[in-house]
């Protein structure tokens, strides 16, 4: 029923902005969920700064019609309803809906021609892109879209000043595939003292379905297994405010939900080595361990030309405004450069 309410929700908020008659459509205001982030990738509130070389979104003459119908990633869902109603301002008979359950659920909507788009939050699986190709005779395209830190958060009262992947692997796995020698279940064990000895780690996390829990359990957990103990949220919000409301746990979730309650912990790759902060610079020049891009996954065989509604809307995503949408979700925009050979992948030319 939750995620019936949510889905509603945008498609309504979508609809009503297009019945304002207005040019410029505000942020579309989601349910009060966990699909949303609470702040910025900056908790100063200063934004990323886009790429001046990044082309302004160029509107087509002709009236597009159509539907739009985007199916995957909860993570991305905040930038997708945005997105949609960007475009929806400059093409106001464009039909849309999104709906976000997770990254395991676009590609197999995809084939079963339930969307049009499937954004993900991590790689398809090696399952996912056989499936597709056994309908299609070619693996799903996905396009590099913007850029998010997976981040390991601790309560603000919490003094740890850093781990490493190793250690996370130890707190979170009950397999220890990156080699800690010890399991690690309390803060002692990470060398806190005055009071914290003796507390127990409590750990929040995501849910199967999740493309931010498949991406974590393959770079953080070297693919290994999750403990029994870790509390499964149904949305990325709902870790950070479980981690924000209690001193003893940690959890893992995107940049773009860090709030005032908790703090993004640097890490390292390996024991000394240096911690890399959870900051902008570090995801594009690759030094932050848990950089990721963030996908929309398409129905495109190579060398075919895409239909002029989907074609526009990838524009649009990959133009200034586009990015700029990711940007004051707390993402990281991408480059102009990326987003050129995007289009070019696609064979669509930059404005």
């Amino acid at each position: 029923m939750a995620d019936c309410q949510h889905r509603f929700a945008i498609i309504l908020c979508v609809l009503l902005v297009a019945g304002c008659g207005v040019n410029v459509a505000p942020p579309i205001p989601l349910a009060a969920d966990d699909d949303a982030p609470s702040s910025g990738a900056n908790p100063s509130g200063d934004l990323v700064e886009l790429d001046p070389l990044l082309p302004g979104y160029q509107p087509v003459s002709q009236q597009l019609t159509g539907r739009i119908t985007s199916v995957g990633s909860d993570t991305m869902n905040n930038i997708m309803a945005l997105w949609v109603q960007g475009f929806r301002a400059y093409y106001p008979m464009v039909e849309v809906e999104v709906e976000g359950k997770g990254s395991s659920t676009a590609v197999p909507a995809l084939v079963e021609g339930q969307a049009t788009f499937g954004p993900m939050s991590r790689d398809p699986k090696p399952t996912e892109v056989d499936q597709f190709k056994e309908e299609f005779g070619y693996p799903p395209t996905q396009l590099a879209v913007g850029m998010d830190m997976l981040a390991v958060y601790v309560n603000k009262d919490n003094p740890i000043e850093s781990l490493t992947l190793p250690q996370v692997d130890a707190i979170f796995s009950k397999t220890r595939k990156l080699g800690y020698s010890k399991d690690i279940s309390t803060w002692g064990d990470l060398g806190l003292t005055d009071g914290w000895q003796s507390r127990a780690i409590e750990l929040y996390g995501r849910n199967a379905a999740s493309g931010t829990y498949g991406y974590f359990k393959d770079h953080a957990l070297g693919g290994g297994d999750f403990k029994d103990s870790v509390k499964e949220q149904p949305g990325s919000s709902s870790v950070v405010q479980g981690v924000g409301s209690d001193p003893s746990a940690i959890g893992y979730s995107g940049i773009g939900y860090r709030s005032a309650d908790v703090r993004a912990l640097p890490l390292a790759e390996e024991s000394g080595q240096s911690a890399v902060a959870a900051e902008p610079k570090y995801a594009y020049s690759g030094e932050y361990p848990l950089a990721r891009y963030l996908w929309l996954t398409i129905n495109y065989q190579p060398g075919a030309k895409l239909d002029p509604l989907r074609r526009e809307f990838i524009k649009y995503i990959l133009s200034r405004q586009g990015q700029e949408h990711v940007q004051k979700d707390g993402y990281l925009p991408i480059k102009a450069e990326k987003a050129r050979q995007t289009l070019a992948s696609l064979g669509i030319a930059s404005p």
